[in-house]
């Protein structure tokens, strides 16, 4: 599989997001029993302080595909970076917003 070409660096000074902030991710996927539940592992490892009940589950029409909406507590650039990579690298993303 071809890899995406690299986003351009950002200074950390130029960011429009002041830190820290509340900050939703929208990650997709193929329909599968441990989606959520791997997605939940990774935004853990970055954000502690996320409540899984506090994720939100949607289905597609058709019920192939899957997406959850997960708000963290952002601190840092570095923080959303770090958690971004993760769940693209993942095998059951399709993609990450």
């Amino acid at each position: 599989m071809k890899k995406p070409p690299e986003m351009p660096v950002i200074p950390e000074s130029e960011s429009l997001v002041v830190y820290p902030s509340d900050f939703p991710l929208k990650i997709f996927g193929l329909q599968h029993p441990d989606f959520a539940q791997c997605v939940l592992e990774v935004i853990t490892r970055h954000a502690s302080d996320f409540e899984a009940s506090s994720m939100e589950m949607r289905a597609s029409k058709t019920a192939k595909y899957i997406s959850l909406t997960c708000t963290i507590r952002a601190t840092s650039r570095k923080q959303l970076d770090a958690v971004y990579q993760e769940l693209c690298d993942h095998p059951r993303v399709k993609m990450v917003l």
